[in-house]
């Protein structure tokens, strides 16, 4: 005869079962607990155990046994006493005795009975249903973005610009040119001594373009050169609060050139305007996230300029 599947219902409902003439199996409630080395999540339930000394017969397995198997009250004594007797013989041959869904017995070295439960079930019915839960750990990601004030903290970068020369500077050579040869010709004419009128006229009309022409040679060496005003068209779009800069130029020309050259490499360049210290400052592009701009910022350092850095406004 098996009795294991009677102490095992038994157990939903009662903390002490006993085998007359074996011993008790117990069950303690425990609360719900984290296993922090696996990350598991224990709901709670009952703990087994096992007492050999408590093997007085209190009328519990052998009264439910007896009226599920419809059978009288000392005829299943009986049964249950033969079950216990054999149990206790295979522990003292030194076999383990196996009470399929409640645990292992047997002897060790001292001749101790030694119970090893099952827990593979919960037999806390307030917590049915409940298994043990495995968390995933979460991981969560430390973005930290340093985004500074450039114009106070990094020195500027000015691009290195070359001057035009001034469109007016040739003419200079020219001007000095035809005064030699006004000079020259007046030298020639004044061989005609004959014609002493025509002397003094010609050595008058030469004296008044020499002159004029060296009032034109000083106006073009000294007075201010007044250069044909530059456009520069800024887009209508929408600019966010993190521009990576391309460079700081102090000649709006310049800036004008460096946008279209960025623009023919792919970028969306645009002019952002002077700043205060009275550059004029082209950007790679503008971002409203500053994630989303340090990570541009670092592809345009190692593919375009080491020399591009972040402007924010605030």
């Amino acid at each position: 005869m098996r009795i294991d599947a009677y102490i095992e219902k038994l157990l939903f409902e009662y903390n002490c079962v006993v085998v007359p003439g074996f011993g008790a199996f117990l069950a303690h409630s425990t609360s719900a607990k984290i296993d922090a080395s696996t990350s598991t999540l224990i709901p709670p339930s009952k703990t087994l155990s096992f007492n050999a000394q408590l093997s007085k017969n209190d009328g519990l397995l052998v009264s439910f046994i007896a009226k599920e198997k419809k059978l009288g009250y000392e005829e299943m004594l009986g049964e249950v006493e033969e079950v216990a007797k054999s149990w206790n013989t295979k522990l003292e041959k030194g076999e383990s005795i196996e009470v399929f869904g409640v645990g292992k017995l047997w002897h060790n070295k001292e001749r101790k009975i030694q119970f090893q439960p099952e827990n593979t079930t919960n037999f806390l019915t307030s917590s049915f249903g409940l298994s043990a839960f495995v968390a995933t750990p979460i991981q969560r990601e430390v973005l930290k973005v340093e985004v500074e004030e450039l114009e106070e903290r990094i020195p500027f970068i000015i691009t290195p610009e070359k001057r035009e020369a001034s469109p007016f500077r040739p003419w200079l050579k020219y001007a000095a040119v035809l005064l030699l040869a006004v000079s020259l010709g007046v030298t020639s004419y004044r061989t005609y001594g004959d014609f002493q009128q025509r002397e003094v006229a010609a050595q008058q009309d030469a004296q008044q373009e020499v002159s004029r022409l060296i009032q034109e040679a000083t106006f073009f060496e000294s007075a201010p050169l007044e250069l044909p005003a530059i456009n520069i068209e800024i887009s209508k779009r929408q600019l966010g609060k993190h521009h990576v800069i391309a460079g700081a130029f102090r000649e709006a020309g310049n800036a004008e050139k460096r946008v279209d050259e960025l623009k023919e490499k792919g970028y969306n360049a645009f002019y952002l305007g002077e700043n205060r210290y009275g550059l004029h400052q082209v950007a790679y592009d503008s971002f409203e996230d500053p994630k989303e701009a340090l990570t541009f910022l670092k592809k345009v350092k190692a593919t375009e300029s080491k020399d591009a850095w972040l402007l924010s406004e605030k």
